[in-house]
């Protein structure tokens, strides 16, 4: 009995269809395969860093990664992890040298966990302290260095790679703190700020740094060569191929906790009594402290007599215009061997461009909610918020601690003057300051800048090469594409096989 015409032809091209979906099945697993495989996730070699910022009023330890591959022998560098370390900073342990690694036990073993456990012997940590130890060193050097040593015990017993823990200069800081703004800002490589992201700054080349800390305040920035009237005022990098000349100076002393004790002690001299009213403390506010707090430190003149009280009480009167004047007192403006200063007969080319404020700059003024405002506005804003009561202030801020809710008033008044009238931002100028806590998740101030410089030193390693070269990726996608396309071509003109094509079955 004859088999059906339907049975016949099934047979006969069976085997045809089955070769097609075994080729189609092996093309379509092969053109997966190579793509899954040179785009996987690259497994780069990253490199870790630790850096600890021994300011004057608190310790913070930072985390910091790149790829092992650098570009223009600087790490592409960015923050991971920040930690704050309790209690003050380092100089106050002055007293207590051997507890002064107990705090910092918290943030490193919390880096231990961070840095992955093979990268641990490689991973470089540094200590820099700033004002803090600067004013203790100056007030006594082997004091100063048993709090470094004892700093240095505590981290030679983690099973990282310690570099070192050393104070600082003013004038590093300061280049540093420069470094990072311009680094977070995308102005020393364009490839590090992506195209298609808005830049928060339009103006060419790199900005100025303004930093303000509580014993100290840096400013620095790339003048016009030309008005370099002291070299000492000048430091000199070179990054990503590039070489940059900035001017810098750190003022030691005029940090806004050294300021006030400053213009406390101005005052106190122009007074025959223990009881001061202070302008830039709100009204209603009282506050009573040993004189010797005026002399514990290294920034009031051994020459000076204090008064024979022991006692001084301040009593707030809140008022901005007479605050800003006890404020003019701490500065020398008389005195200049330059063409300009700033005061104290520091050299200070004109600044312009646009400047980056950050560390206490930006949090006193985001404090005053004026961090986008115009001079003018900020000065209003003061007069405003000095002539509160104490008691208005306390109910609208009764979260904040009363030490620092307490100087807000001096502080912004502080910041107004010493950015207004010594650095000589006019009105005009003031709208190129750009008040900045975070830049692209990382802390504006000197650390990464720190860190983005030592990676210099650091050899690049050989970076993660992909199993195939760009030219034989594109080859085999294109065969296995093709492959893929012609089968199912084949596929359909067999199936879909015109008639004139087709043999007559008899």
């Amino acid at each position: 009995m004859d088999e059906p015409k339907g049975t016949k032809l099934w047979k006969r091209f069976s085997w045809k269809y089955a070769l097609m979906g075994f080729l189609l099945v092996v093309a379509v697993i092969a053109l997966i395969a190579v793509a899954v495989t040179q785009n996987r996730p690259l497994t780069t070699n990253k490199k870790y860093g630790i850096v600890l910022d021994a300011g004057s009023s608190h310790t913070n330890l930072y985390i910091y990664e790149w790829p092992a591959e650098k570009e223009n022998d600087t790490g592409v560098v960015q923050q991971v992890h920040v930690c704050e370390v309790e209690g003050p900073g380092i100089s106050a342990y002055a007293d207590t040298v051997e507890k002064v690694g107990v705090p910092l036990r918290h943030c490193m073993d919390k880096a231990k966990e961070i840095v992955p456990q093979g990268k641990h012997q490689e991973t470089p940590v540094y200590l820099g302290a700033t004002a803090g130890m600067r004013l203790l060193r100056l007030e006594n050097g082997d004091t100063a260095k048993k709090v470094l040593s004892a700093v240095e015990v505590a981290l030679r017993s983690y099973p990282f790679r310690f570099q070192g823990a050393r104070i600082l200069s003013g004038e590093e800081e300061g280049a540093y703190g420069w470094i990072t703004l311009n680094y977070l800002l995308g102005n020393f490589k364009e490839s590090i700020w992506p195209e298609f992201l808005p830049r928060i700054f339009f103006s060419a080349g790199t900005i100025g740094a303004l930093d303000l800390g509580g014993a100290s305040t840096q400013i620095t920035f790339v003048p016009d060569q030309e008005n370099i009237e002291s070299l000492e005022d000048t430091a000199n990098f070179h990054l990503y191929g590039k070489k940059y000349t900035v001017y810098t100076h750190s003022f030691l002393c005029y940090g806004k906790d050294q300021a006030l004790r400053l213009k406390l002690l101005q005052d106190v001299l122009g007074s025959s009594t223990g009881r001061l009213e202070d302008p830039c403390f709100h009204q209603g506010y009282e506050r009573t402290f040993d004189i010797l707090y005026l002399r514990k430190t290294p920034c009031t003149p051994l020459n000076v007599t204090l008064p024979s009280y022991s006692q001084l009480q301040i009593v707030g009167t809140g008022d901005h215009e007479t605050c800003l004047i006890s404020i003019e007192k701490i500065f020398n403006i008389v005195d200049c061997p330059y063409s300009s200063c700033s005061f104290n007969g520091i050299f200070l080319p004109p600044v312009s461009g646009d400047f980056g404020a950050f560390s206490a700059f930006y949090y006193v003024m985001d404090f005053l909610n004026v961090t986008k405002k115009p001079m003018d506005k900020v000065t209003e804003t003061m007069k405003t918020f000095c002539s509160k009561s104490w008691d208005e202030v306390k109910a609208e801020f009764p979260a904040i601690k009363e030490k620092y809710l307490s100087e807000y008033c001096f502080s912004g008044t502080y910041i107004l003057s010493l950015l207004g009238q010594r650095y000589n931002f006019t009105k005009e100028k003031w709208r190129n300051i750009h008040f900045l806590g975070k830049i692209r998740n990382s802390d504006a101030g000197w650390t990464l800048g720190y860190m983005l410089n030592l990676t210099n030193m650091i050899p690049a390693e050989q970076p993660y090469t992909r199993p195939l070269s760009h030219a034989s990726y594109i080859s085999l996608m294109a065969v296995c594409s093709i492959l893929v396309v012609s089968v199912l071509f084949i596929g359909c003109v067999t199936y879909r096989k015109p008639k004139c094509l087709k043999k007559e079955i008899i």
